[in-house]
């Protein structure tokens, strides 16, 4: 089945909808890398979350993002338009801190240095609760957070506590998500930025 045919029949499935157009089309990415069509009622975007995050991107925001699965998927396309430098919390170069795990350690190293950055957590529960309470506490103003990471202690209340914060935010309202999740909200918001702002998408 081609991408175009597989879209179609997301569309079919989907129908009616309240999503706006730019909102739609990261739905429909993540349908299509998880062929999983309960995720159309489990996303969740803030107010500006799309605004914010297409024009951070083409202010050549720094990206900041939890594990490698997430940089590795998102570069082809920020190398392809923007070029935003993208940072793995894995790779900061920190001193360990006890009763923190590496991720959550490393993503607060690099939002006390990119404190407006956009941030991606596709993974780690640990990460995102860190970079909360920097938000909690205006330590932090990101641009945008996207936060897909699966968890079981309390992963909803983290969200709901993101969604307090009225940073620009896209989440996954449920216990299930991953980095591929993470992966297609962000390279479709690219897309739509990288038209947003004037330029074609290259073609494939």
């Amino acid at each position: 089945m081609s991408d175009a045919q597989s879209l179609r029949v997301i569309d079919r499935e989907i129908g009616d909808h309240m999503f706006t157009p730019s909102e739609y089309e990261l739905v429909r990415r993540v349908i299509y890398a998880t062929a999983d069509f309960e995720f159309a009622s489990l996303i969740r975007f803030s107010e500006h979350a799309l605004t914010s995050g297409a024009a951070a991107l083409a202010a050549r925001t720094t990206i900041v993002v939890d594990v490698p699965m997430v940089q590795v998927g998102i570069a082809p396309p920020i190398q392809e338009t923007f070029v935003n430098p993208v940072y793995c919390s894995m790779d900061a170069l920190t001193r360990p801190q006890k009763g923190k795990s590496k991720t959550a350690w490393g993503i607060e190293t690099l939002a006390q240095r990119y404190p407006e950055g956009i941030f991606i957590v596709g993974e780690s529960q640990t990460a995102l609760e860190s970079l909360v309470d920097l938000v909690e506490n205006n330590q932090v103003r990101p641009a945008l957070i996207i936060a897909t990471p699966a968890g079981f202690l309390d992963v909803d209340v983290l969200k709901d506590r993101l969604q307090d914060t009225m940073v620009p935010h896209i989440s996954i309202n449920s216990q299930k998500g991953n980095p591929v999740l993470a992966v297609a909200i962000m390279t479709g918001l690219i897309d739509l930025a990288w038209q947003a702002y004037g330029k074609a998408p290259k073609a494939m």
